[in-house]
């Protein structure tokens, strides 16, 4: 792999991201190639316009302007899985959720539950550590209006799959909002899990266990921590403990 200025391994290509994510034997590994990856043309002119013209707030700071990768150790028996990074939060801080209202909610919920050692997410090295929970996103990459297509999603959804086959402990996985929902069930399919029929409908508290050759493993819905849901109060702080704390009990208990 040809490697971009700041070393990241470069992929241009759908099929050069399966490979790629086929061939991530660490998750670092794997995190360094999400990085380097340019196979969506609209994605990387949107994340690379924000992170050049920048939000007036920020404009002293470096944008990362990059895919965003997961966060969260490896021996995670949990994985919250969201839409993408927000332009003005992941892709100008260069971890996910980190530095918008969504990543203040789902911090602040993942300290609740006992699995972050503080309550905020401003930056990287700001002292956050996660405990058995692996954070990532459908799609790495901020796009416009929030929304990206079917053929990104489809296009990222190997590094999502090969992001959860290198969690050897999962049990559990939290997808926020509906978005997360349809895009995991491609990836749980093809690492072996018999899906449903029909598949569950999206819906906060829905809850549906797999057994696949890992093992059990179990899928909870919770609306997105959007500022359009809790700024609503469609989705409040009780609504998503309970959620986290029904994935903290199903993985076993605090780790």
């Amino acid at each position: 792999m040809a490697l971009d200025v700041d070393g990241f391994p470069v992929t241009r290509t759908p099929a050069g991201v399966a490979r790629g994510a086929a061939g991530a034997r660490t998750l670092q590994v794997l995190d360094d190639r999400i990085s380097g990856c340019r196979a969506c043309p609209r994605l990387v002119a949107w994340r690379e316009e924000v992170a050049t013209v920048k939000r007036a707030s920020f404009r002293e700071e470096d944008y990362w302007g990059r895919p965003v990768p997961g966060l969260g150790p490896a021996d995670a028996r949990i994985a919250v899985v969201g839409l993408a990074p927000a332009a003005h939060g992941g892709n100008r801080t260069g971890r996910v959720f980190t530095g918008d209202r969504s990543g203040d909610w789902i911090f602040a919920a993942l300290w609740r539950a006992g699995l972050a050692n503080q309550p905020t997410s401003t930056h990287r090295g700001d002292g956050l550590e996660l405990t058995d929970v692996r954070v990532c996103a459908a799609v790495r990459c901020a796009p416009p209006d929030n929304a990206p297509t079917p053929a990104e999603r489809d296009t990222c959804s190997p590094w999502l799959a090969r992001e959860l086959a290198l969690l050897p402990r999962l049990r559990v996985v939290v997808v926020l909002g509906g978005f997360g929902w349809t895009a995991l069930w491609p990836v749980l399919g093809r690492a072996g899990y018999p899906l449903p029929r029909p598949r569950p409908a999206f819906g906060h508290g829905v809850e549906t266990t797999l057994v696949g050759p890992r093992g059990p493993l179990t899928l909870l819905g919770s609306y997105h921590v959007s500022q359009q849901n809790t700024f609503t109060g469609r989705l409040t702080e009780p609504m998503l403990d309970a959620v986290l704390t029904r994935a903290t009990d199903l993985a076993g208990g605090p780790g």
